[in-house]
């Protein structure tokens, strides 16, 4: 009895997974990206499928197709799945298991991303890697460089990528409220000194936006221009490495 009891409590968490919403957008536009993610191809073209943030779906595309990794195929959870890290988690094992019996290799796109290392101890159990690091501003900036630029005193800085710029009143003065609240801003960003806009793709526009988004919060601007970091180098490794043959 118990065994049995067992064997229908797994397979409820399995069909619970299975329900999950699945990424279904077909749009590279921001909005899209951000509710709706990107869905898998209908038709498999690679032998990697890279499941990842909807926020790093244009860096990806950019980086594969510079680096001839078209055995690579993609995927986006939405990327506002950040605003509640825990769910990160159970949509990233709900994709490994959609698609684990048709590509010789499965990697999870993603940094720790808020999960407290929660991410990374569901892709040793399911058998994937993951990106090193924090978060994308640590692997954009390069692991390293990022620690020690935060071991040298830059730790009262708010970081914004080139989603983040796009998409600023989406992922942060909306969900903290300064929309309808902005005389909480120096309460919420009071330990800031700096807005530091790491840019991925040289455009003034965005660097001027940014600008902007520093003067909202009552911070001073820094741009650095991070180019894609640790994260160009890690899809390179991913693509340079022999797979494991089909899994199904």
């Amino acid at each position: 009895m118990a065994a049995a009891s067992q064997r229908r409590g797994r397979a409820a968490r399995l069909s619970q997974r299975a329900a999950l919403p699945l990424p279904s957008g077909t749009s590279l536009e921001d909005t899209s990206l951000t509710e709706n993610g990107l869905a898998a191809p209908e038709r498999k073209t690679g032998r990697i499928l890279l499941i990842a943030c909807g926020a790093l779906a244009r860096e990806i595309l950019d980086i594969t197709r510079a680096n001839g990794l078209d055995h690579m195929d993609l995927t986006c959870l939405p990327a506002k799945l950040h605003l509640y890290p825990d769910q990160i988690i159970t949509h990233v094992e709900a994709a490994v298991e959609k698609h684990r019996a048709t590509y010789d290799q499965i990697y999870v796109v993603y940094a720790d991303c808020g999960t407290g290392g929660q991410l990374q101890a569901k892709c040793e159990q399911l058998g994937v890697e993951m990106v090193p690091g924090p978060h994308c501003y640590a692997f954009f900036e390069g692991n390293a460089r990022f620690e020690e630029q935060a071991e040298a005193g830059e730790i009262t800085a708010f970081y914004l990528t080139d989603f983040l710029v796009k998409q600023f009143d989406a992922f942060v003065w909306r969900p903290m409220g300064l929309d309808k609240n902005p005389e909480l801003r120096d309460m919420i960003f009071g330990n800031y000194t700096t807005l530091i806009y790491q840019s991925q793709v040289t455009d003034p526009a965005l660097v001027a936006k940014a600008q902007e988004c520093a003067r909202r919060m009552g911070l001073d601007f820094v741009h650095r221009h991070t180019g894609y970091g640790d994260l160009e180098t890690t899809l390179k490794g991913w693509g340079a490495a022999p797979t494991s043959g089909a899994s199904g």
